[in-house]
């Protein structure tokens, strides 16, 4: 990407979106479009397409969707279906029309099935049932991936998707009910310390699997990828499974290649907040799926690998939390 290339960041306010536009800034992209949701609402198809129309940007991340953990998922299934559909297919569709020369659909692991092999590799994806606390938001977000390969195999465009693991870092949701487990967890253990609680409880049993990754890192590997020679990027696209007989879709995951169970997040969590009570795990909750950790061979092969550490990361996610409450 040239230094003035017109770069549009959907959902530069999110924790993928706001990550995406430090790392571009720091490079010295010059020319990054950023609107918010009360500037451009992205379900509204006339609108996009207005946006794009006028400000013809040359290479597009879309990172802007409706996301949230477990309990959002379980609450509102048809706003996480509805919405992501909508997002999607608007910008794609748009890009397709007013000639974007490069576009990346941010997914989630969650594509793949509940009871994937592991670690899951990207040809893992509409192998088995998914796992049906967001079955909504992964059937949307698969729906994108088809959407990006279908435009590549019909109209030639350059898209790609990438799936990263579970993330956390600055700019995170940290609502009680809404977020995601490390951003929960932030602010269940933060809480219980200021209350001086001698308990805190943790959904589920503890002993699923999950992988981490820093938005930093998950931020680099986008403009990296964004950035690939045009040969390298082209072979991540896919291919016409009708014509080569191979499912190949344009899927690059993203992660760190290691997991820890859900107890040991949560010690590691009490351990950077300062919490010193007890753990106490509510196993009549759900735990979701038992594991779920990234392939990222093919990643790490074209020359990308994280490099934060939880053990580096998660203080530097709780002085966000932090510094948003003051």
């Amino acid at each position: 990407m040239d230094k003035n290339a017109r770069i549009y960041v959907a959902g530069h306010r999110g924790l993928v979106g706001s990550a995406i536009v430090r790392n571009l800034e720091a490079k010295g992209y010059a020319n990054i479009l950023k609107r918010t949701h009360a500037e451009l609402d992205l379900t509204d198809a006339a609108a996009v397409d207005a946006f794009f129309a006028a400000h013809r940007p040359e290479y597009v991340f879309l990172a802007a969707a409706k996301v949230g953990g477990i309990v959002a998922n379980n609450s509102y299934p048809a706003e996480f279906i509805r919405d992501n559909l909508a997002i999607q297919t608007n910008v794609i569709h748009s890009a397709w029309k007013h000639g974007v020369t490069r576009l990346m659909f941010l997914g989630s692991s969650c594509i793949y099935p509940k009871m994937a092999p592991q670690p899951m590799r990207e040809d893992c994806l509409l192998t088995g049932p998914l796992e049906p606390t967001n079955r909504p938001y992964a059937l949307a977000k698969i729906a994108g991936i088809e959407m990006c390969w279908s435009y590549n195999r019909q109209y030639g465009t350059k898209y790609l998707a990438v799936m990263p693991t579970n993330l956390y870092g600055p700019g995170d949701n940290y609502h009680p009910e809404n977020s995601h487990v490390i951003p929960a967890l932030l602010r269940k253990f933060h809480e219980a310390k200021q209350r001086g609680d001698r308990t805190v409880t943790i959904w589920g049993t503890g002993t699923p699997r999950r992988e981490f990754l820093y938005s930093d890192d998950m931020a680099d590997a986008c403009v990296f990828l964004m950035n690939l020679p045009d040969d390298k990027y082209t072979s991540l696209l896919g291919s016409d499974e009708s014509k080569s007989g191979r499912f190949e879709p344009p899927l690059v995951n993203v992660g760190v290649g290691e997991d820890v169970t859900i107890r040991e997040l949560a010690e590691l969590v009490s351990k950077v907040v300062g919490f010193e009570g007890e753990l106490v795990f509510d196993t009549i909750k759900p735990d979701g799926t038992p594991r779920k950790l990234m392939d990222v061979s093919r990643l790490n092969g074209i020359g990308w690998g994280a490099t934060t550490e939880l053990e580096q990361g998660l203080p530097a996610a709780y002085r966000d939390f932090v510094a948003g409450l003051d």
